[in-house]
């Protein structure tokens, strides 16, 4: 299992293009990733042992629930599978960056088994918000 951690900012290049952290290349299990958007309005980079999991809950999900069928079409229509270049940067196509909201400046963070990919001030806003729900739950996780 892969173990993405941290956060980086990265300056996105005028053909839509991200550095992609040395340490997250290293975690991932080969060189090509999965990025799409299922929960607005980040973007979610899964390397492939992840997504393959994924894929296998959606496969189920849409055999289980046969009228989710568009909403299971909506999320595979969007993703993309992205490889770094020899410079380590990945290609976010033009509609993921609007779907996102992503224009200069890159915020990508580790969420242990993928990687989000945000706006860093819409990043800001959502995590000030935070959940009062967790707080009264975060002691079973972290003891």
């Amino acid at each position: 299992m892969t173990n993405f951690l941290g956060r980086y900012e990265f300056q996105m290049d005028e053909k839509g293009r991200v550095s992609l952290p040395s340490a997250f290349r290293r975690e991932a299990d080969g060189d090509c990733f999965v990025l799409l958007q299922w929960r607005p309005p980040a973007l979610t980079l899964f390397p492939l042992e992840s997504w393959a999991a994924a894929q296998e809950r959606l496969l189920a999900f849409r055999r289980n629930q046969p009228e989710a069928w568009g909403d299971v079409l909506a999320i595979t229509s969007s993703a993309v599978e992205v490889s770094p270049d020899k410079q380590g940067r990945i290609l976010i196509p033009a509609w993921l960056q609007e779907a996102a909201g992503l224009a200069g400046r890159v915020l990508l963070l580790g969420n242990m088994d993928r990687v989000e990919v945000w706006d860093p001030e819409e990043f800001e806003r959502v995590a000030r918000t935070g959940s009062a729900e967790f707080k009264k739950f975060s002691n079973q996780i972290f003891g």
